[in-house]
């Protein structure tokens, strides 16, 4: 906060001169005593806490699992508490490892197993004085005794560890359904370190040519993409039919476009039914009779919570058999927590309870829970999912809700897309980006959004994120004052830029259609189909049933236009055919623009984007 030079001038004249940023604004007694009874009651809390941290009473606090979330409370606690006594215990061989890296690992990004582990137990012992005991398992809960039963794994002994305070954070576990040739030595899973390294000895000592990944989720994504770098034919075999579930389809089309570029195999829409083993290969059967076969296979069909122990311990479950936790982390049972990907949280878009396994957010729970055991006021409000993968040399983010989730929850939404540049055009290395938002209807709410693209995905993706927790409407996003550089960003950032579609649209200056609108109005009588490119463009490829008319001819050929019905305009990437959308609804007509336009139609349709295609600021390809 900036230092008053006022001297007490506010509260006669009214005003708040801020030397800073050489600001007026309307103040007067209000503001002034409202900073002066904020600062006295910041002081009085620090010193409050101060003072009840010297006089804190001994306590011990007792944690299931090392990794993510865990971690993060334990070494929370000791900055909280000198006085505690802390004891993590984990099953694994390690403690608080990089598991976001393990598919870099066997792909050979990661080029150590060492680089892997952010805190070994000794240098955690010396830096936080929190005792970590790797390969002991927790194998039952006791709450009315406040015990745990441990087991260590390298002797077998089995011993009771009392508590104050338990922090449950057991993570999740690769699903594995109990079908043929599930536990085959040729058919692995990816949870651990150790199964990593088992996976990456493996393509190192046996040289496999190919390989099943069943899963096209994140892990799935990732260890097919970093397989393929590392020469082996990757054959992916997914029950949805497009990989990456948290995105729509038209957007998981580019996805699938760059995975098909690099060589990969991909069987979408089916199920696994089993493995058979052979002598030097497996064979992955299929629901529909059909058969696919590699010299080994990797199970990534995602994961379930690992919320046995809680379960049996009586605590109250959530959805998907988490563990169902209050916004402090609180359990059903008292002086137990739980964090990460075991429990349940609250969606604020959806407004839904929901389990999300990621990172981020099991972090900042751990860090919750401790607060809370300590005595500080601290609450987690939910996690929006926001989500980040790379595809070679595409970033795929997401945060909210996608289009399927949105109309299950009975939601009245639209959708934007559009396909502005990762930078200004001028300067060299631009790319295109691939951004989608979900709007609803009358509030502006953001939904979600999805950005795909070679440079600069990952930063819209943040600030929408950021907006969306902000509660901002979906036209303010014109109003972020964000960085520009030629090297970085245009002028106008692609997040202004979707802010202005979306005011567009709310003010009735445009309305718009989706992939999913144009399909369903195929072969319709009620519309015109416009495609507003050049006649050269247009010759190269177009959209069966649109008729040509370049924007820039469209004022004196407007006689060619029907004006009883819908005028569906397309170009190729969406400027131009809103250009002229608002000369035709200006002249009488009733436009609606093609959201997306014609680039996005052809990868969609076809699942195959032209690779290295640019769109410049005018819409035209390069």
């Amino acid at each position: 906060m900036p230092k008053c030079i006022n001297l007490g001038f506010c509260i006669v004249s009214g005003l708040c001169y801020n030397y800073n940023t050489a600001y007026i604004r309307r103040g007067g007694i209000s503001p002034f005593f409202t900073v002066f009874k904020q600062t006295l009651l910041f002081r009085k809390r620090k010193q409050n806490f101060i003072k009840d941290i010297s006089k804190e009473a001994y306590m011990k606090v007792v944690i299931i699992g090392g990794v993510a979330g865990g971690a993060s409370a334990a070494a929370r606690l000791r900055r909280l508490s000198e006085n505690a006594e802390i004891k993590v215990f984990e099953r694994s061989k390690h403690m608080s490892y990089a598991n976001c890296g393990l598919p870099y690992f066997i792909a050979d990004v990661i080029k150590e197993e060492k680089m892997l582990y952010v805190q070994t137990p000794e240098a955690f012992k010396q830096r936080f004085n929190v005792d970590v005991f790797v390969r002991h398992e927790v194998t039952k809960i006791l709450p009315e005794k406040k015990q745990v039963e441990v087991k260590n794994l390298e002797t077998g002994e089995v011993f009771y560890e009392d508590y104050d305070k338990l922090i449950i954070s057991t993570g999740a576990k690769p699903m594995k359904p109990a079908i043929e040739g599930i536990n085959s030595e040729k058919v692995m899973t990816l949870r651990t370190v150790e199964d990593a390294v088992k996976i990456k000895s493996f393509v190192d000592e046996n040289k496999p040519q190919s390989v099943i990944i069943a899963g096209g989720g994140f892990i799935g994504v990732e260890l097919a993409e970093g397989l393929i770098e590392r020469g082996l034919k990757v054959k992916i075999v997914q029950r949805p039919k497009q990989l990456l579930k948290t995105l729509d389809p038209d957007m998981a089309a580019y996805v699938h476009a760059e995975f098909r570029h690099h060589g990969a195999e991909l069987l979408l829409g089916k199920e696994v039914l089993g493995f058979e083993e052979k002598e030097n290969s497996i064979v992955c059967k299929l629901k529909d009779g059909e058969s696919v076969e590699g010299d080994f296979a990797i199970f990534a069909l995602g994961v379930s919570p690992d919320t046995g122990l809680a379960l049996e311990a009586g605590l109250k479950m959530g959805v998907k058999r988490t563990v169902a936790v209050d916004s402090k982390m609180r359990t059903s049972i008292e002086d137990i927590y739980a964090v990460g990907d075991c429990v349940e949280v609250l969606n604020p878009i959806s407004g839904k309870m929901v389990n999300i396994a990621l990172a981020g957010p099991a972090n900042k729970q751990g860090r919750i829970a401790a607060d809370n055991i300590c005595g500080i006021e601290s609450e987690y409000r939910g996690s929006m999912g926001s989500s980040i993968a790379k595809v070679f040399r595409l970033a795929a983010a997401s945060t909210g809700l996608n289009s399927a989730t949105a109309s299950d929850l009975g939601l009245d939404f639209y959708s934007i897309v559009l396909s502005p540049l990762s930078s200004s055009s001028y300067y060299p290395g631009f790319s295109n980006l691939q951004m989608k938002l979900l709007v609803e209807r009358g509030t502006e709410r953001i939904l979600g959004a999805q950005v795909i693209g070679e440079k600069g995905a990952d930063k819209r993706l943040d600030v929408i994120a950021t907006a969306m927790l902000a509660g901002l409407k979906g036209s303010e996003l014109k109003e972020l004052e964000l960085c520009y550089a030629p090297p970085f960003s245009s002028a106008k950032d692609p997040c202004n830029m979707a802010g202005f579609m979306i005011e567009n649209i709310e003010k009735g200056l445009v309305d718009v259609i989706d992939f999913e609108g144009l399909k369903e109005i195929e072969g319709s009588k009620e519309h015109f189909l416009l495609d507003v490119r050049t006649e050269k463009e247009y010759k190269k490829a177009h959209v069966e049933g649109f008729v040509n008319i370049p924007v820039d001819e469209l004022r004196e050929r407007l006689n060619e236009l029907p004006r009883d019905k819908k005028i569906i305009v397309m170009c190729h990437g969406g400027l131009r055919s809103y250009i002229a959308c608002r000369i035709l609804k200006q002249r009488g007509f009733k436009p609606i623009n093609f959201s997306g336009g014609f680039s996005h139609y052809r990868a969609v349709s076809d699942d195959a984007c032209s690779r290295g295609e640019v769109t410049l600021p005018c819409g035209m390809p390069q």
